[in-house]
């Protein structure tokens, strides 16, 4: 044990850990005091009760979980860059208001078009530091934030849906093409890492990567308009065996929503398929 630790110091002498932000060097931090497996200390049976009511209570244990999994990757300037998801948002797509005053009701954009989607949920705003973690996962292979990554959404889920609310957990699929390119589907790692994770007298619902699936190749949605988007992700998705979601009640997840484009078409294919409802899981909400 001691060679190990000595060891562990000479590397962090001669290879000083970089933040995966800035590159900045950090101090590596004691991770011995937080149990991914279990989430502890920042969720308990108590604690979720008290997350279900939302506002400050919410917003401050988001952070917390937010530094707590990263604090040994990134450094504290940019764990202090991290805004929650929170009230004022919207009950349908949950964008956050820019106003911090008033209650949550509907945007313009979800009373003017309703999505097919029930309510989509996301752990944190699609900025700084979070939307920098994002791209070091997907574009620069850095899979070892999976597992903090799918605790924080698992959070999110213990937080807006009650248990027994969602019979399945299904990730957005990549066409066959990207995934080779890619090596992995960065949706189904997030909730992949649920397997785990135990929490005491939750039961989670069951997970299944291959009901939905990508029929056609699409360009990436990044840098597309809104419209532009919609045509793009229009008719990409299939479910080949219907069964599989006939009456489920299904928990959509992604790594980012931005304009709901890909959560709609999914929702839309689903539904389609004989699915009781969709609901919409992200690690990211774009403002």
């Amino acid at each position: 044990m001691f060679g190990k630790r000595l060891i562990d110091i000479l590397v962090e002498a001669v290879f000083p850990a970089k933040c995966l932000v800035c590159a900045s060097s950090i101090e590596k931090k004691d991770a011995s005091g937080f149990s991914l497996s279990r989430l502890d200390p920042y969720v308990t049976i108590e604690s979720i009760n008290a997350l279900k009511s939302g506002g400050a209570a919410a917003k401050s244990l988001f952070k917390q979980c937010f530094h707590g999994l990263l604090a040994d990757m990134v450094c504290p300037a940019c764990l202090s860059l991290f805004i929650p998801v929170h009230s004022p948002l919207c009950p349908d797509c949950g964008v956050v208001f820019q106003s911090n005053a008033g209650d949550d009701h509907q945007c313009e954009a979800c009373i003017k078009a309703p999505k097919r989607f029930h309510k989509a949920r996301a752990f944190g705003i699609y900025d700084q530091s979070l939307m920098e973690l994002i791209h070091c996962f997907k574009y620069r292979g850095k899979i070892q934030l999976a597992r903090a990554f799918g605790a924080m959404l698992l959070l999110t889920f213990l937080c807006f849906w009650n248990e027994n609310e969602v019979d399945l957990v299904v990730p957005v699929p990549l066409h066959k093409k990207r995934f080779r390119k890619r090596g992995f589907n960065q949706s189904h790692l997030l909730i992949k890492t649920w397997e785990s994770m135990k929490i005491a007298s939750y039961r989670l619902p069951h997970m299944e990567r291959d009901v939905l699936l990508r029929q056609r190749w699409t360009e990436p949605q990044t840098g597309l308009g809104r419209k532009e988007r919609i045509r793009n992700i229009k008719d990409a998705f299939k479910v080949d065996a219907p069964d599989q979601v006939r009456r489920k009640r299904i928990l959509l997840v992604d790594d980012v929503y931005t304009t709901g484009a890909t959560a709609d078409e999914c929702s839309k294919t689903l539904l389609s398929s004989g699915a009781e409802r969709v609901d919409v899981l992200t690690l990211a909400r774009a403002l």
